[in-house]
């Protein structure tokens, strides 16, 4: 008993360490960003942001958590898509109460094309598990896991060649934005100051994450709390700090394009690339982490994709779109309160 609630301080202590490392990350990644083109930090605030959520990944899966792994990156795409976009447009709602503020269309709609095809590729090994129609028994749905895993990363870089090269114009709007932005703003940092930066704010959090994946378990039995509410709400919700400051701050000022580009930009990366790279990983690693996420997280996903899709479908937001956001998180966050979760496959 002694144990669990030591385990349970260490991971309280992990936890609030962490929340402002990851602010701290995601400010030295926008310093960054000035010494770059508009897309390109973009692309590195998402990358950066997202730091947290990899580290501590890659910390669990080394411990064969694969269950933390899958409910973690889980909850951080239902963060961003629900919790994040929800208090943006709630905010922006407010602070511009008497016009629906616009975003880019067309971006969000590869977005969302993007977000819908992982979850295709998490569907069917859910399905083919609880279905019980592998042809080798843990095999196929792994090695099906990795096939897919290898396609999800290939049409994550077609979409970074198509967003930079081919059809730039495309995000002209969020590119102006952004000028305007750095335009308004100065760095102050320079780029081998921030990159320095950026290697000892990894350095910390990859300690503090070793601690708090470590204590996970302990916490959940100290605090009588399902540990995939922990995985699913907790942990993303500190590893989201970044983007959650960012996203608001930017719809404030009626940048509604960067806000998606946050939000949006960072489900993607996790689901098209995190999620695969995870795959990968551990297949080097030796660890049998699949895209086998259960019928009840994978449900829950592809039911969020086809809510935020809808929201974003006409371009355009206001306070009550993000309210109804929000309240669909508690909705998500209640239903893993009472959730049992079923480890398959000697998964932890």
């Amino acid at each position: 008993m002694l144990l669990f609630l030591v385990k349970g301080w260490v991971f309280l202590i992990s936890l609030l360490g962490i929340a402002p490392l990851a602010e701290r990350l995601g400010f030295v990644t926008e310093q960054l960003a000035f010494h770059t083109s508009s897309t390109v930090g973009g692309l590195l605030n998402a990358t950066f942001g997202n730091a947290t959520e990899m580290i501590i990944s890659i910390f669990a899966l080394r411990n064969g958590m694969i269950r933390v792994v899958q409910l973690s990156l889980l909850g951080s795409i239902l963060s961003n898509m629900l919790l994040v976009l929800g208090c943006a447009f709630f905010m922006g709602g407010l602070a511009f109460p008497h016009k629906d503020q616009r975003f880019n269309k067309a971006s969000a709609v590869v977005s969302s094309g993007l977000l819908l095809m992982a979850v295709l590729g998490l569907l069917f090994p859910a399905v083919l598990h609880s279905t019980h129609t592998e042809l080798h028994d843990g095999k196929s749905e792994l090695s099906l896991s990795r096939f897919t895993s290898c396609i999800m990363l290939m049409a994550y870089a077609s979409y970074l060649f198509f967003q930079l090269k081919s059809h730039r114009k495309l995000y002209e709007n969020e590119q102006e934005t952004g000028d305007n932005e750095s335009e308004a703003e100065e760095s102050v940092m320079g780029f081998w100051e921030a990159n320095g930066w950026l290697a000892i704010l990894t350095v910390f959090i990859s300690v503090l994450s070793e601690y708090l994946v470590d204590a996970i378990q302990g916490a959940a039995d100290s605090w009588n709390i399902p540990v995939a509410f922990i995985s699913v709400i907790i942990l993303p919700i500190v590893g989201n700090a970044a983007e959650h400051a960012s996203a608001i701050m930017f719809a404030l000022k009626d940048k509604l394009d960067i806000s998606l580009g946050v939000a949006i930009g960072s489900s993607t990366q996790i689901s098209m690339f995190v999620i695969p790279f995870c795959v990968v990983m551990g297949w080097i690693m030796g660890k049998p982490m699949d895209l086998d996420f259960q019928l009840f997280e994978t449900a829950t996903l592809f039911i969020t994709v086809l809510v935020v899709a809808f929201m974003l479908q006409e371009g355009t937001s206001n306070y009550f779109k993000g309210l109804m956001l929000l309240f669909c998180y508690l909705i998500v966050a209640a239903s893993f309160f009472v959730h049992v979760d079923q480890p398959q496959h000697g998964k932890k």
